[in-house]
């Protein structure tokens, strides 16, 4: 076969198989290389008492839950109710990680109306205010949750905001099998 064929021929072959693939997969789950492995630490300031910190360690021995959101972010604000719920049903930990939001006096002012409006479902708010541990996290952006398991090992990461459906048939049955298992 003539090579001025054969090029192109293996170049579109290779396109369509590298688009069949995208067409296979689901677009909203975004691997994480944290799942399986130690969940990244952190040592952030509570967004309440700006004194006091919170870290990974101050979670160890219990399922928890790590949801990354900002008050500027539209779609942190369409899950908030579906983390509410979740946390209320599961009665989970939520440390939710306010990521880069400012606020125009102080840091987190924005962030204190948002959870006064739509209520505070979390056991701890930590702040980022440089961003660094939503990189250490690999935040490709918020919102984000993670769910880690008694010893501290990321189990699951959802990307995008959480829909009640995903709650009930993904999270809430997570959760469960995790509390179940050895810590």
């Amino acid at each position: 076969m003539n090579m001025k064929f054969t090029i192109p021929l293996i170049v579109f072959a290779a396109l369509a198989g590298l688009m069949l693939f995208g067409l296979t997969n689901d677009p909203k789950l975004i691997p994480s290389p944290f799942v399986g492995k130690p969940a990244p630490q952190f040592t952030l300031p509570r967004l309440y008492k700006p004194e006091e910190t919170v870290s990974v360690s101050d979670m160890k021995g219990k399922v928890w839950m790590f949801n990354l959101w900002a008050s500027w972010c539209v779609s942190c604000r369409a899950e908030h109710k579906v983390v509410t719920r979740l946390s209320k049903k599961e009665k989970i930990p939520v440390i939710g990680l306010n990521y880069k939001d400012f606020g125009t006096e102080e840091y987190g002012n924005e962030a204190l109306k948002w959870l006064e409006v739509l209520g505070n479902p979390y056991y701890a708010v930590v702040v980022d205010k440089d961003g660094m541990a939503g990189i250490d996290w690999g935040v490709v952006g918020v919102p984000e949750t993670f769910v880690m398991d008694k010893k501290g090992i990321v189990r699951y990461k959802f990307t995008g905001p959480i829909y009640q459906k995903a709650a009930d048939e993904i999270l809430s049955p997570l959760i469960e099998k995790l509390r179940k298992e050895e810590g």
